[in-house]
């Protein structure tokens, strides 16, 4: 008898635990359930051209409206200023998403960017397309586009890029921020990484020679960037980590350097905060005498040769106009490539395109084919 007792115990308890978890388990949660929703609808913007004022850009542009899109439950609706140019918004750029608003003003830099990732070319009148589109929920569920306007644009050209700069008395430059310090070569393909293949000098041979940092301004010791070691405690390494003044920190970051004469890759990337120094073979470069710059962009220039190290060659400023240029040596081999600013020119491989007007800084290197144009108003 206390055997079956026992039993029907056991078995008592596993069904009211069982009878617990199926009672816990039920889902008496409302289902939210929203309606077809309402489109917003875009208010006239009262004008027909916008000319951008390049010296003015956080100045207000443009101030759109409209009314605000019903999903039939209380709640808050996202609502997100697109542009195109197409009124199919084939390939649409986002401005701005606001939140149970519905208005929002754009400054003119905010309208200019949305006009270059559009597409449009700067200096030029074109249409551009603005619509918005309402949805709901952190996923912009249930999105529904309003109507769509259009207004001419005449863009300014944004100059989307940053540039860095050698100092150090390992370098050309030497610990001189305003020296005609050479410029680094930008990966076309990521405007984080930057490469310098070039000759460093160890100078005397000490431990504080062969030193050198980056610069973002010629002529200003901040921003720089250098290893992550404190400045003077900074011993020469292959490979590291980057620290910046004050990109990541307030005191200065330390040096770089090379252990001998020679030439070296140097490559730095902003991204990943990461640097690397490595010897290069230039044993077999060919050694030219002159280097001409030409092209649809310009007339005929002689670039001048770096003493310092004759396989750079630079131009300080020379205007350029939209076309395109070519790398010229005394050989008669013509170089270039296909992107604009910077870039890897081969040998018979095009021509640069020059996309906009300026008064450009160029650097060539004929060891890599690397170049860099920098435009100096933009």
């Amino acid at each position: 008898m206390m055997k079956n007792l026992k039993q029907f115990s056991a078995v008592s308890i596993i069904g009211l635990v069982m009878l617990f978890f199926a009672t816990s388990c039920d889902d008496d949660s409302e289902t939210f359930f929203v309606t077809a929703p309402t489109a917003p609808v875009l208010a006239d913007l009262g004008f027909t051209q916008l000319e951008l004022d390049p010296l003015n850009t956080s100045n207000p542009a443009v101030t759109l409206s409209w009314s605000e899109s019903d999903y039939g439950q209380p709640t808050a609706v996202n609502y997100s200023v697109q542009f195109s140019t197409d009124d199919a918004f084939t390939s649409p750029v986002n401005a701005a998403t606001i939140t149970g608003q519905t208005s929002i003003t754009l400054s003119i830099g905010e309208i200019n960017s949305a006009a270059g990732s559009a597409g449009l070319n700067p200096f030029e009148w074109a249409a551009l397309y603005t619509r918005v589109v309402a949805s709901i929920g952190t996923q912009q569920s249930e999105s529904i586009a309003s109507n769509t306007l259009n207004f001419q644009v005449f863009p300014f050209f944004n100059y989307p890029f940053e540039d860095y700069y050698l100092v150090g008395n390992g370098t050309a430059a030497d610990w001189n921020n305003n020296n005609n310090n050479p410029a680094l070569f930008r990966d076309p393909n990521n405007g984080n990484h930057f490469t310098f293949t070039g000759f460093f000098t160890k100078g005397g041979g000490g431990e504080g020679d062969g030193r050198f940092k980056v610069l973002e301004t010629r002529g200003l010791w901040q921003p720089q960037w250098g290893s992550s070691h404190p400045d003077g405690d900074d011993p020469i390494e292959s490979v590291g980590d980057i620290a910046g003044n004050p990109g990541t920190q307030d005191s200065d970051p330390g040096r770089f350097g090379v252990l001998a004469d020679g030439y070296y890759e140097f490559t730095i990337d902003f991204g990943t905060k990461k640097y690397s120094v490595s010897p290069f073979d230039a044993s077999g470069a060919a050694d030219f005498t002159s280097m001409i710059m030409q092209g649809s962009a310009l007339t005929d220039t002689a670039m001048n040769q770096l003493a310092f190290d004759t396989h750079l060659w630079y131009i300080s400023s020379i205007r350029l106009v939209p076309g395109d240029v070519q790398f010229m040596t005394n050989t008669g081999s013509v170089w270039g490539a296909g992107t604009s600013f910077s870039g890897q020119a081969t040998e018979n491989g095009g021509s640069i395109p020059v996309i906009v007007e300026d008064d450009y800084e160029v650097w060539f290197n004929d060891l890599t084919g690397r170049y860099i144009m920098i435009p100096l108003n933009l």
